[in-house]
């Protein structure tokens, strides 16, 4: 059965959504090994190992912990761990899972302060340090923002929101989801001063679905002490508990590990910076593309343009959600949807995590032959543009 299509159609299915995204046959080949008892010696030993160099993906020489869940859970834990009931936490509404984000917090009776944005630029560090400013009882015991706004194509520069919470001489923590950024768009958790990383297995991990993680600082741990927010499954303690010798404190996702062992040493084979470069150069083919064929870009500040995925607008009474079903229907390939505001108004282009040159060039190939068959606007081309693009910057 093949649980990806609805009807028959010749070759591979592209599922260039912004995540999951495809996972390479290294990494599945590493899920396919058999479960090993994680109770047992073998299981210490290769849980200490990857704990460790998983390390190197977030840029820390602090714990990450690992959760059998989705990013989601990884918010939820980066909440209970550092805050109490009533607790202000200062926001920036750059897209739909900032939103989301803001309501989980609402839920756990936090108090989140919005800082509104046309969802067309990431997080605004001028008036995160203005708000931090005027809380001159230091009431704001966080500040969070999405390092890449999924449902926008817009990426916020976490070093700048860094230093306006230092200019501002607040001190709030700094907690920072990287869901569709970590292993795609660089990432320093220590250097710029991170108390909590939030991230998922999904996207630039080339994993399915499954785990999350939290990276976590001195401060964010020294926070837990006087966090009153109930924690149980989610309590950072036992995990650091269980993880120093390479253990879990409850049934760990065994073979989801296994390929993230798998995935971590394909980047560090690659080499991060290497990784960072090779998303930065098909974006920018991706955006030559849309720019040719004369549509909108989401994010209209270049200095937040997402490595990881591009937003496209469509021209005013033209469906973003129609086009998508006809390039599936016909194409056989998938594009994100619109969310939030955003619905039916923009289709979303992945182009992370196990990806190459002509993954590119047939997505964008894709999207060119699906605007003609939609009936959208635009200027054929665009492909040529990018490769283009591709061949003065190899």
């Amino acid at each position: 059965m093949a649980y990806y299509q609805s009807s028959p159609i010749a070759g591979r299915h592209f599922l260039q959504i912004p995540g999951p995204t495809n996972v390479p046959d290294r990494v599945l080949r590493a899920m396919d090994n058999p479960t090993m008892d994680h109770r047992g010696p073998d299981f210490g030993r290769f849980g200490a190992q990857l704990l460790e160099k998983l390390r190197t993906v977030f840029k820390t020489e602090g714990p990450v912990v690992i959760y059998p869940a989705s990013g989601t859970g990884a918010w939820e834990a980066a909440l209970v761990n550092t805050l109490s009931p009533g607790d202000r936490v200062l926001m920036c509404e750059t897209g739909w899972f900032a939103t989301l984000w803001q309501e989980m917090a609402e839920r756990l009776q936090l108090r989140p302060e919005f800082i509104p944005t046309d969802w067309r630029r990431g997080a605004d560090a001028p008036a995160i340090e203005a708000a931090l400013r005027e809380d001159r009882s230091h009431g704001i015991k966080a500040v969070c923002v999405v390092h890449n706004e999924t449902s926008t194509g817009c990426t916020s520069r976490i070093e700048e929101v860094r230093r306006a919470i230092d200019a501002a001489g607040h001190p709030a923590l700094l907690l920072v989801d990287t869901i569709s950024s970590l292993g795609s768009i660089d990432y320093r958790h220590d250097e710029w001063g991170v108390d909590v990383t939030v991230a998922g297995s999904q996207k630039g991990l080339m994993l399915p679905p499954g785990l999350s993680f939290n990276a976590v600082s001195e401060k964010a741990l020294k926070a837990t002490e006087t966090a009153k927010l109930p924690r149980s499954f989610w309590d950072w303690h036992p995990m650091l508990k269980a993880n120093e010798t390479g253990y879990f404190p409850y049934t760990p996702a065994t073979n989801l590990l296994y390929g993230l062992d798998a995935a971590v040493d394909m980047l560090n084979e690659e080499g991060l910076d290497n990784v960072f470069a090779r998303h930065d150069r098909f974006a920018e083919a991706t955006r030559r593309a849309v720019r040719h064929w004369g549509l909108e870009i989401q994010c209209e500040e270049p200095r937040h343009y997402s490595s990881s995925l591009t937003a496209v607008r469509l021209p005013e009474g033209h469906s973003a959600n129609a086009l998508r079903a006809v390039i599936l229907e016909r194409f056989n390939m998938s594009l994100g949807n619109g969310l939030g505001r955003l619905n039916d108004r923009v289709f979303r282009i992945g182009h992370l995590g196990d990806f190459g040159p002509l993954s590119l060039i047939g997505t964008l190939g894709g999207v060119e032959m699906g605007l003609g068959a939609a009936g959208v606007p635009h200027k054929p081309g665009g492909v040529q543009a990018a490769m283009a693009y591709l061949n003065g910057n190899a």
